[in-house]
């Protein structure tokens, strides 16, 4: 194996990049603090002593991505045409999540940077709440995305992010909501056992991903419990991207489902959720299937793609 970083003599040197042609690169990376409910609410109710916590984490991102050559020493000096850091809250679990963008123009990329300005970036946070907390926990640093270069386009996958079953829930009339099981038995071509809307259609089960019910939460909706929009299976991290018609879902180890609807429109003046706040997640991302191949399914099983 050749090292890039030492010369002949086996001391570090920095790669010689002279030869190459400028391109067009981004960068984003993305990483969490764990800071706890107290914390956020603190925040959020501006009661911290240091003042404003994201713009300062900002400032401090942006700074820190302007100068990670100076940091890490091999990296190269590139002028950076625009650097930002987003950031959310996850009130629930209590965390803030960052996501750093770096643009440039430049014969090397960008991803030291981007990793650079999120660890500045929750560091900062860090320094800014630690008055209130000091067991707060930064975790999960990452890049997320790199487009040009010779290496071309690279996104992260989470092999470790395991898509499961997080709720089953049945209404046993039709006009009902739904309300949560521990278990339910799902029949082949048929649905879920016991469910007013199983049968021979289609549309046999319903499911939808709690990434989605969450987005619900920028409309004012709080504490939504699983069936509220009327899905059979609450699921947890089911990538979207990778479902189409005919994607197969195992659950657990026998039942076996196929796509067979993707979104879906709301009967008449739609459902309790858009009549209350004008919007519902589920005819954009609800998923509906048929039972290809039926048997007992529990909050907490594995779901597994078979055909990306």
């Amino acid at each position: 194996m050749e090292f890039t970083h030492f010369d002949k003599d086996g001391l570090p040197k920095m790669v010689d990049v002279t030869s190459k042609e400028p391109s067009f690169r981004v960068a984003r990376a993305s990483g969490k603090i764990f800071v706890g409910k107290d914390v956020i609410e603190a925040i959020e109710n501006g009661l911290l002593p240091k003042g404003d916590v994201f713009a300062t984490a900002k400032i401090a991102a942006i700074n820190a991505a302007k100068k990670t050559f100076e940091l890490i020493p091999l990296c190269h000096n590139i002028f950076l045409s625009f650097v930002d850091v987003s950031y959310r809250i996850d009130r629930e679990e209590g965390y803030i999540e960052a996501v750093s963008e770096i643009k440039t123009e430049a014969k090397t990329g960008a991803e030291m940077e981007a990793i650079t300005a999120v660890v500045i970036f929750l560091e900062t946070v860090y320094d800014m709440c630690k008055a209130v907390k000091k067991d707060m926990v930064i975790t999960d640093v990452r890049l997320i995305e790199k487009s040009g270069g010779k290496s071309g386009h690279y996104i992260f996958e989470n092999e470790n992010k395991t898509a499961k079953v997080v709720s089953i829930n049945i209404s046993r009339q039709k006009g009902t909501p739904k309300e949560p099981v521990s278990e339910a038995v799902l029949i082949e071509n048929y649905g879920i056992e016991g469910d007013a809307h199983a049968g021979s259609s289609h549309r046999q089960v319903s499911l939808l991903d709690i990434s989605s019910i969450k987005k619900m939460e920028q409309y004012g909706l709080k504490g939504l419990c699983f069936g509220k929009f009327a899905e059979n299976i609450t699921t947890e991290n089911l990538d979207l991207q990778k479902i189409s018609l005919g994607t197969k879902l195992k659950i657990g180890n026998n039942v076996l489902l196929e796509i067979s609807q993707i979104g879906k429109k709301c009967h008449g003046s739609g459902c309790e959720i858009a009549r209350s706040v004008g919007v519902c997640i589920m005819p954009k991302e609800g998923l509906f299937a048929k039972v290809l191949k039926g048997g007992k399914i529990k909050a907490g099983d594995i779901i597994e793609i078979l055909n990306e």
